[in-house]
Parts: C-alpha cells; structure tokens; sequence
C-alpha cells in the first residue's frame, strides 16, 4: 500500500525478460544489436528520423539534452518548481559547465506563452545579461498536469523568433500521452519539440531512461559529453533492451494507463480535496496532520506536500483492487 513514488514500484515482466535475452556475449557500449535498434524503434514511435541515446538516469537524460542546447554563457528557462531546478542538484548547471537557469512562475508547474514572453520581453540583447538558448518544461509537470499539443506549439511560437531550443522532461511522458490519446509525435516534434527525455523507469523500467532527439544533429556532440559525464555504460544492451521491451506492443503506454487509472480512483474519492486536476498519476490532496497520521497507522504511505497537503503517486502495477482501500480510506476522512 505505497503510494511514495513511482519510481519504487515493481520493474515489469517484458522488462526483465528483455534483460535475459541480453545476457549472452555481444558488442561492448553501444555497438550491441539492442542499442544499435533504438533510432529505428524511435522514429517508428515519432512518425520521423530521430537519433536515440539510452542513459542511466533522467537528470543526465535533462542534463545532456541540455548540454547539447545550452551554452556554458547561456541559459535555459524553466518553471520555478521544474525538476531541473528543484530536484537535480544543480546538473543541468553541472552539465552545461555553469549555464544559468531562469524561473518563470505558473500555476500547475507549467509555463504560458504570456509568462515567456514576458520574461524574454525583459532580457537585454547584450552582453551584460544571460541570453537563453532553451526553454525545458515537463510533460506531464511536477504537480501532474499535462501540456496538450495546442499549448506546447503556443509555447514554440512564442521562442521560434529567438531560434532558442526547446527541451521536454518527460520523466511521466507515457503517462501524458496516455491522458491525451493523442500520438507521441503530436505533442513533441510537431509541435515544436527539439529534444525529449523519454523516461521508462518510473513506468515499469529498471534503470534506462531514452534521450530522444528530433535534430539528431544534436546527439553527435552529446555522445561524447555521455562519455565524459560517466553514463556510457560498457554493457549498455541492458538499457537497451529494457527500452525496446516497453515500445514492443506498447508497453510503455498500456503501463502509463494502468497508473492513470489508478489516480482517477483516488481523485474521485478525494472530491473538493484536490489541490490540482488529476492528468496524470499524481494525486495532490489537503490533509490535516491528523488526517495523514490516521492513513499512515491504516499502511498508506505517501509523500507530504507542504503543510497541509499531500502527494499520492499510482504506479503501473497498482490496479483497482490496490487503489481502492486507500480511495474508500479517503472517502471515509
């Protein structure tokens, strides 16, 4: 009955299967058979030609998407509570040897067209200022809402005049598509999108998240800056084939489903309690102190956000009989 995160649950079956099959002698790096498979399993998912690095982790998938952006005189801009900003430990600053990030406020963690252009509208084309080459937002955001294919293309329209890149985070991607029913590529390249940090860990992956880049100009430099930061694992097949496992059969989007489903249940036993709309497999709620102990003494456990609020995360292998005891715990508050 854990509802911390995401990123504890269970690693999927067709996951661990994939990693079997890797486990005979092949090519060091990335010149096994899985990693040399992923641009073309990529661009079939995108609808185009994309160049796909396998990484360990999210924050070097962010911070080399970044990187390949970035300038180390530069910048990028980003929500105040991005996870880049938040939650990373300074690697997209790391990463890009000391680029700045510039925090832009909106509600939900997600940035508007007015609230970045009024941000750029304030910078000085000059050398006494920062100049932003990128702009990163998170699909769906740190509070679980999703950017629809609209408002990531209003997005790009507003930084296209400035030629600046554009970076999505997309840790809980899977989970935004699975909310919009829309194609992958409608809400990432078709609407501007430059790169993407595909994750699969927090859906059922085990550790191997996807840098996707729609310019795969971009990946050229970014494969030795992996390289260099540490992340160019020698059996890198295992990611490899963990990524492939979830794309074959759409793995990746049936697990996003099953976490959504599960937030849904909690959102509709929480009612006027939710602190933001349900996107997504984040569930934001109030909860007095006293409230949340008494969920806790029942065996729920979860994240407290803020005073007064908290944070339930569904997981892909959390289905309506798991969900439910703590909806009906909710319900009953």
């Amino acid at each position: 009955m854990r509802f911390f995160s995401d990123n504890a649950a269970p690693v999927c079956q067709p996951v661990l299967d994939a990693m079997l099959a890797a486990n005979t002698l092949d090519t060091a790096y990335d010149g096994d058979r899985w990693s040399k498979a992923l641009d073309g399993a990529m661009s079939d998912l995108f609808e185009t030609q994309v160049a796909c690095l396998w990484v360990p982790t999210g924050t070097a998938a962010n911070a080399l998407a970044l990187a390949a952006m970035v300038p180390p005189h530069g910048a990028t801009i980003c929500h105040a509570e991005a996870h880049i900003q938040v939650d990373e430990c300074g690697a997209p600053e790391f990463f890009t040897h000391g680029a700045k990030l510039l925090l832009v406020e909106g509600h939900g963690a997600k940035l508007t067209p007015a609230a970045l252009a009024e941000t750029l509208g304030g910078i000085r084309d000059d050398v006494h200022q920062v100049q932003p080459h990128a702009v990163s937002i998170t699909n769906a955001t740190e509070y679980g809402r999703v950017y629809t294919p609209v408002e990531v293309a209003a997005i790009a329209e507003v930084i296209r005049p400035r030629r600046l890149g554009l970076h999505m985070d997309g840790a809980r991607f899977a989970n935004a598509v699975a909310h919009l029913g829309c194609s992958p590529a409608e809400v990432t390249w078709r609407a501007g999108v430059d790169a993407l940090s595909f994750g699969f860990v927090k859906n059922g992956g085990m550790g191997a998240e996807a840098l996707v880049f729609f310019k795969p100009e971009l990946a050229a430099a970014t494969r030795y800056r992996r390289k260099r930061a540490g992340h160019f694992l020698s059996k890198g097949r295992f990611l490899a084939a963990q990524i492939l496992a979830m794309l074959e059969g759409d793995v990746w989007l049936d697990n996003a489903r099953a976490a959504n489903a599960g937030a849904q249940l909690l959102a509709q036993a929480a009612g006027e309690r939710l602190v933001q709309p349900v996107e997504a497999n984040e569930v934001f709620l109030r909860l007095t102190a006293d409230e949340a102990a008494g969920l806790r003494a029942q065996g729920f456990d979860f994240y407290d956000w803020g005073v007064g609020e908290a944070r339930l995360v569904t997981a892909w292998d959390q289905g309506a009989e798991i969900v439910a005891p703590l909806a009906q715990a909710i319900a009953a508050l």
